[in-house]
């Protein structure tokens, strides 16, 4: 059973750079988590959409026999203390569960249609360096509710 984040690139500015992988490290004393970026596809002469199918092959790739749980605006709205049961309840059923964050054009469709379950992160497009941001501390909250500590108030 694990957690894994699969994100496409890697974060471009130091401090957000910083901040993932300070509440990732947080995270993974609570959850048995892993890292797993795939390339972003130089958009440079390709379409969004083509750039969207490669990056959605590395993608469906790394995610293996994994349940896919895409980070999508229009996904699953949950509270952190919502969130935290969901984190346990699938612990608890021994569960690989992969979650996705997309590049900058988006995911393609064949990651959407092998999607086990859809989450939103915030009700608006969020950058995907801020979206793996979001996540992680979300993923360190959750631990911290589950465990019954203080930080989340």
């Amino acid at each position: 059973m694990r957690f894994v984040i699969v994100a496409v690139g890697r974060p471009r500015a130091a401090s957000i750079a910083a901040a993932i992988e300070e509440y990732e490290a947080r995270a993974a004393r609570y959850w048995p988590l892993e890292l797993g970026e795939v390339r972003d596809v130089a958009s440079r002469g390709a379409t969004p959409d083509k750039v969207r199918t490669r990056e959605g092959q590395q993608i469906l790739d790394r995610v293996g026999g994994m349940r896919l749980v895409l980070c999508d605006r229009d996904g699953t709205r949950r509270t952190s203390e919502e969130f935290a049961r969901w984190m346990q309840e699938t612990q608890e059923r021994s569960l690989d569960v992969a979650f996705v964050i997309g590049g900058a054009f988006g995911v393609s469709e064949s990651v959407r249609s092998a999607a086990w379950a859809r989450i939103s992160l915030a009700p608006w497009t969020l950058p995907h360096e801020l979206a793996r941001l979001v996540l992680a501390e979300q993923l360190y909250r959750a631990g911290t509710i589950a465990r019954g500590e203080p930080y989340h108030k």
